[in-house]
């Protein structure tokens, strides 16, 4: 989740100027407030979270001991692939994330039989995604999730309608495990060629490769 801070600052014609931060981590917004706290020139000091809720600077130090060992600036990459001839989808996510001082990547697959479209096989990869981030305790997080399938993107964002009836289940259980995780999420389409790993992930399942690897990034 990130936060921005609102403050009023005062100047030395006792002149007041409301100001508002660019959006930062926990722990950076933190580290500004008590700045701005010991410069003694800033008052009605508040952060506010992506969903609109604030806090003041007891309650976020509070909160960040709280937070401190949860996932946090996650970022997805999924892609599906879909094998006509079988019927078969290779699922792939990456997943990055940071862990109090550490930052990891997960690199994951999954074989998924009975899949109809190309299209379905992408709406079951960020599912697949999903029950990761439910699986790391994720909870009340800002998540952004990338991929190349622009139809599956705009299709969960609201801006484009589905019209297809088995999309429509997918749909509905991917709303329904955001929901349940609480998660403040921002899709992002991006190239198929900025998507090779989770691609790559999703081939090697279709060739029977499972894959489950969590590294620590340096």
């Amino acid at each position: 989740m990130k936060y921005k801070l609102e403050w009023v600052h005062k100047l030395k014609s006792n002149e007041k100027v409301k100001c508002t931060s660019d959006w930062a981590s926990a722990e950076t917004a933190v580290q500004l407030g008590e700045e701005l706290e010991r410069s003694g020139k800033a008052v009605d000091l508040y952060f506010y979270d992506e969903k609109g809720t604030s806090w003041i600077l007891k309650e976020m130090k509070k909160l960040l001991t709280e937070i401190e060992e949860e996932p946090q600036e996650i970022t997805v990459y999924f892609d599906g692939g879909f094998h006509k001839e079988t019927n078969r989808a290779g699922l792939g996510a990456v997943i990055f994330f940071q862990q109090g001082k550490k930052k990891y990547r997960i690199r994951a697959n999954e074989l998924f039989d009975e899949m109809d479209t190309n299209n379905e096989a992408e709406y079951a990869a960020f599912y697949f995604a999903l029950n990761i981030l439910e699986d790391l305790g994720v909870q009340h997080q800002s998540c952004e999730f990338k991929g190349d399938s622009q139809v599956v993107l705009k299709q969960l964002e609201g801006e484009w309608p589905c019209y297809e009836e088995n999309l429509n289940r997918w749909l509905d259980r991917i709303e329904e495990k955001i929901k349940q995780l609480g998660i403040y999420p921002k899709y992002t389409a991006i190239p198929r060629n900025d998507n090779k790993e989770a691609d790559k992930l999703a081939t090697q399942a279709l060739e029977g490769k499972n894959i489950f690897a969590k590294t620590i990034i340096l």
